[in-house]
C-alpha cells in the first residue's frame, strides 16, 4: 500500500501541519453508501498514522462488517491533506482522506475508494485519463424539522438581500481554500434549490472533492442557522436534486472524445463510451440512484431523465451532449443526467467509467439520438423504484465485475433492508387518502 504514495513524503505533511498550527486531524472515509465517516487524531499522532495507519472497529460502519474480523485500518492518503477553513486558525483542524485496509494491510474489497482506484488503474493501463465535472444540486431550508424553503427564487435568481446567495458565496470561498475550484454556482429551478459546479479533474480527486463539498455546504449552512440537504426529492411537486456528471477521456493534453469532422464533435471512441452508458444504464441505476427517495425524482415533468436515450439539447434524456465551444476541444464531453446528489461518488464514478469502457471494449452500437426520428416506444426506461433497480443489479454480470462480489452484495443487502423499512411505513398520503374512506 505504501507505493500508492511514493511521490509524497511524510515530512511534507508533518511540516504543513506544524507550520499551520494544526492540532487535530480528521481522518475521513466513506461507508458503502457514501456517507462520510471519520475519526480524529492529534498532531502528535500524525507521523505514526501516516506510516502505519490507524486501527478502528469497522463492525459499526455500514458495509465494513466482516464475518471473520471487524478490525480495519484507516490509511491516510497523504496527497489529501487540507486545512479545514471553517474551524478556528488557532489549534487548527485538517483533514486527510483514507483508504481502508485489512489488518494485514491489504485493500479492503468493500472500500468504495479502493474500487474507484482499481477502475482508474484499469483506464490508466489503457493509456487514458478519466476526467469528471459534476453539477451538485441541493436545497436550503430554515431548519431540519420541516421543508420550509429559505427562499422562493427560481432559475438563476439573483437577489442582493438573499441569504442563500451569501451561503453559496461562503461555500465557494471555503472550497477554494481547500484547493477545490468551483466553475460557477447559481440558483436552481425550485424554491431554495441551488447548484455548485466543480471544475473538472481526475475522478479520484473529484470523488474526494465531492465528499468535501457536501460537508462544506452543510457546515456553512449550519453556521448560519439554516439547514442544507442533498435529499434527491425533498418537496413534492418540485424538481429534485440531480448530480449531472460531465465526463471525458484524455491522453495527455488531447481530448479523446473530440472529432472536428463529426456533427456532434464526438469521436468514435466517445460514441462507444456513450453506447456503454446507454447499454448498462438500468443495471447501474441502483448505484447512481441508491435511495427510495431517488425514484420520486425520476418521474416525468421535472427535468429529470426517465428514458434511456441521448440528445444534444433535450434535457429530459438520460445523456446530453453539451454544445461545442469553438476553439475549445477540451470542452467536448458527455453529460450523464441520471445520478442524484446523494450518491456515493466513488461507486458512481466507478460504474460510469466501467460502463463506458465496456462500450469501447465490446464495440457497442450507439442508438440514434432522440433529436432524430426515433419511435419513443423503442426507448427503454430507467427503473421506477428502488426494488426494480435492485433486481436489475442482481442480474448484472457487469456490476459484479466492476464492484466485486463482496461490495455489491453488501450494498444490495442494505438497499433491500431500506425497501422493507419503507414498505413498513404508513405515510401521510395514505392517511389523508384512505383513512376517512375505508
Amino acid at each position: 500500500m505504501q507505493d500508492l504514495y511514493e511521490t509524497d513524503e511524510v515530512g511534507y505533511v508533518l511540516n504543513s501541519a506544524y507550520n499551520s498550527d494544526v492540532k487535530f486531524i480528521r481522518l475521513w472515509f466513506a461507508d458503502i453508501e457514501g456517507t462520510l465517516k471519520g475519526l480524529a487524531i492529534t498532531v502528535e499522532e500524525l507521523e505514526e498514522a501516516l506510516k502505519r495507519g490507524v486501527s478502528f472497529d469497522g463492525s459499526s460502519i455500514q458495509g465494513f462488517a466482516r464475518s471473520e474480523e471487524s478490525d480495519m485500518v484507516a490509511f491516510p492518503d497523504r496527497n489529501t491533506f487540507r486545512i479545514v477553513p471553517w474551524r478556528p486558525r488557532e489549534n487548527a483542524v485538517a483533514r486527510l482522506f483514507c483508504d481502508i485496509l485489512t489488518p494485514n494491510m491489504e485493500p479492503f474489497p468493500g472500500d468504495s475508494r479502493f474500487i474507484l482506484r482499481r477502475m482508474i488503474e484499469k483506464v490508466r493501463d489503457l493509456g487514458f485519463q478519466f476526467y469528471v465535472g459534476p453539477e451538485l444540486e441541493f436545497f436550503y431550508f430554515h431548519d431540519n424539522h420541516s421543508v420550509r424553503p429559505l427562499d422562493d427564487g427560481s432559475y438563476f435568481e439573483q437577489s442582493p438581500a438573499d441569504l442563500a446567495t451569501e451561503l453559496r458565496r461562503q461555500t465557494v470561498l471555503s472550497l477554494a481554500e481547500m484547493g477545490i475550484p468551483v466553475k460557477h454556482s447559481h440558483h436552481e429551478v425550485a424554491p431554495s434549490q441551488h447548484e455548485i459546479d466543480l471544475q473538472y479533474t481526475d475522478a479520484l480527486t473529484m470523488a474526494d472533492s465531492l465528499m468535501t463539498a457536501r460537508l462544506v455546504v452543510k457546515e456553512i449552512a449550519n453556521n448560519n442557522d439554516v439547514y442544507a440537504t442533498f435529499m434527491p426529492k425533498p418537496i413534492a411537486g418540485q424538481n429534485g436534486s440531480g448530480l449531472h456528471v460531465n465526463m471525458s477521456l484524455f491522453k495527455g493534453e488531447s481530448n479523446l472524445f473530440y472529432d472536428e469532422n463529426d456533427s456532434y464533435k464526438l469521436s468514435e471512441l466517445a460514441k462507444k463510451f456513450l453506447a456503454g452508458l446507454i447499454y448498462h444504464a438500468r443495471e447501474m441505476t441502483v448505484i447512481t440512484n441508491q435511495w427510495v427517495n431517488s425514484y420520486k425524482r425520476l418521474i416525468p415533468g421535472f427535468e429529470a431523465p426517465v428514458r434511456i436515450s441521448w440528445a444534444r439539447v433535450n434535457r429530459g434524456d438520460l445523456i446530453r451532449i453539451p454544445a461545442y465551444k469553438v476553439g475549445r476541444e477540451d470542452s467536448v464531453r458527455i453529460e450523464y443526467r441520471g445520478a442524484d446528489s446523494a450518491l456515493n461518488p466513488y461507486l458512481g464514478f466507478s460504474v460510469l467509467l466501467a460502463a463506458g469502457l465496456k462500450g469501447i471494449e465490446n464495440d457497442y452500437d450507439l442508438p440514434d439520438p432522440v433529436d432524430s426520428l426515433v419511435d419513443a416506444n423503442d426507448i427503454s426506461s430507467l427503473p421506477t423504484t428502488l426494488e426494480e433497480a435492485i433486481q436489475a443489479a442482481e442480474e448484472s454480470e457487469f456490476l459484479y465485475e466492476c464492484l466485486g462480489k463482496e461490495a455489491l452484495e453488501i450494498l444490495l443487502a442494505n438497499k433491500k433492508r431500506e425497501c422493507f423499512e419503507y414498505r413498513s411505513q404508513v405515510s401521510d398520503y395514505e392517511i389523508k387518502r384512505y383513512f376517512h374512506l375505508l
